[in-house]
């Protein structure tokens, strides 16, 4: 049997059509730093309203607002609250 297209240079399992090679992306080392600060400061806040933040030693005062805001989430992580 007898091909009408010429396979030379393919390989089994190749990637058909034109191949893109995406560069790695490169930040200084300050945007770095600030990236990783910023998000730090995001989960730590994010872990103290969802899971330490009960109302009565709020940083917001005596107010209930973010415990009932996020208390379905408090169960689904596993912290308890009641």
């Amino acid at each position: 049997m007898s091909s009408s297209l010429p396979l030379t240079g393919v390989t089994a399992g190749a990637a058909v059509g034109p191949a893109t090679a995406t560069a790695p992306v490169v930040l200084p080392a300050a945007r770095a730093a600030a990236w990783l600060a910023g998000t730090a400061l995001a989960a730590l806040a994010a872990y103290y309203f969802i899971g330490v933040d009960q109302g009565a030693y709020s940083v917001l005062g005596q107010d209930m607002h973010v415990h009932e805001f996020v208390h379905d989430a408090r169960h689904f992580l596993g912290f308890p609250c009641h």
